[in-house]
């Protein structure tokens, strides 16, 4: 058929490749879960006012459908190859990019994988600075301090503490505090949608179901954003005790987690209106409660920046360093993703450029176009059509939710 039928140059999961080798379906799930949740989910509000929120809850629902099926789309085209005779195994989405592309289809998705596993770094710190900074505007800190902002000093205090974080060589040391971490922030989560149905009880605020349609590509790129776990249902798949309930577990977590996302941008947007922010934390109000569901969420995104950075490592040591760990690359790998962050003046608006610009790539137009390539020969009309229509659909996201996004991000810095 063409395909690369040679030996694969295997790229390990870092997150994934000391598990056990089968895993439950319960187990499955749970992996499913914590790969797809992120920081996402955070703009999701703000996200509803500017798309009004009938509109957000399709939304939701449209992206958590058609990632689901790239994700199975994926699983398929896998399974396909490795079903040939002498064909190496595939264990990552780069793996399947080399079968199907060679060295520039691996090159192409590992340039996509560093950019926005970099990008969802980049929100981590406008996260945490932020919120820190909302946190200290209620204080006798929210002063410049050396002519620098409360959110400048607060990204640039993270920066040290991240080089010591960064520079562990394994992902082991840090298991303790992911799983803290992930407790903390499933915490927070919950106090925040509990808070959200208080506030929209005493306020009762205008809302808009319907945004107009010029929102709709800039909320289609928060979503894609939010559900980005495109690059590790192949090892997740390979892990999975009872492959042939795989389809039905990611298809579980896929619609819970859509309840989830659903629910948690709504509530914040009924909460507040008009007057819903970037990131819905700094809504909240004054006091112990607010003050530590903030600072739990930012423990979370704080610990789980060296874990989105790894894949970063993974390919860029492989790439410059013949698979060899190189601190000096990777602090200066954090040094640029801070300075990103401190150019980027909005939360949300970041997240729809980064899903946008590289996350539709990854989720749709690639899952959508590695399977026509690979199944073209015994495809049906109705099946080409469907590949080529989410082909079409990511690429008409990616360009015009991009340029929304950046004209957003301009008007924001003007």
């Amino acid at each position: 058929m063409g395909f690369q039928n040679i030996e694969t140059p295997r790229e390990d999961t870092p997150l994934l490749s000391n598990a056990p080798i089968l895993s439950s379906k319960f187990k499955t799930f749970a992996n499913v879960f914590i790969s797809i949740v992120g920081s996402g989910v955070l703009g999701l509000p703000y996200t509803f006012k500017k798309t009004g929120w009938l509109m957000g809850l399709l939304m939701i629902f449209l992206v958590a459908f058609l990632t689901y099926y790239c994700m199975m789309l994926l699983v398929h085209t896998r399974r396909k190859l490795e079903s040939i005779v002498g064909f190496p195994k595939i264990n990552s989405f780069g793996d399947l990019g080399y079968a199907i592309s060679g060295h520039v289809g691996k090159s192409f998705i590992d340039a996509m994988i560093v950019i926005s596993q970099c990008g969802f770094c980049v929100g981590y710190l406008i996260f945490i600075s932020t919120t820190l900074a909302h946190l200290a505007s209620n204080t006798s800190t929210s002063s410049l301090f050396l002519g620098f902002t409360p959110k400048v000093l607060f990204l640039w205090s993270c920066f040290p503490f991240q080089l010591g974080l960064n520079a562990i060589p394994t992902l082991t040391h840090l298991a303790p505090l992911s799983i803290f971490a992930d407790v903390v922030d499933i915490t927070a989560k919950s106090v925040v949608m509990v808070e959200d149905v208080f506030v929209f009880m005493k306020n009762r605020p205008h809302l808009e179901a319907f945004g107009g349609w010029s929102m709709f590509f800039y909320g289609l790129g928060v979503a894609v954003y939010a559900f980005e776990g495109i690059g590790m249902v192949l090892p997740l798949e390979s892990e999975a005790k009872d492959k042939d309930k795989f389809s039905g577990v990611l298809g579980l977590g896929m619609f819970l987690i859509s309840l989830l996302y659903a629910t948690f941008g709504a509530l914040g947007y009924f909460a507040f209106g008009e007057q819903t922010q970037g990131i819905i934390t700094t809504n909240l109000g004054q006091g112990v409660v607010s003050a530590l569901v903030q600072l739990g969420l930012c423990i979370n995104l704080f610990v789980t920046f060296p874990l989105m950075m790894n894949p970063v490592y993974e390919v860029v040591e492989r790439r410059l360093c013949d698979s060899k760990y190189c601190l000096w690359l990777r602090w200066l790998l954090v040094l640029g993703v801070c300075l990103v962050a401190l150019s980027v003046p909005n939360f949300a608006d970041f997240l729809s450029l980064v899903g946008s610009s590289i996350c539709v790539i990854l989720s749709f137009v690639l899952p959508a176009l590695f399977h026509y390539l690979v199944f073209r020969e015994e495809m049906s009309w109705s099946c080409i059509l469907w590949d080529g229509a989410v082909v079409v659909f990511g690429l008409v996201i990616a360009v015009t939710g991009t340029w929304s996004s950046l004209m957003d991000i301009l008007a924001s810095n003007a």
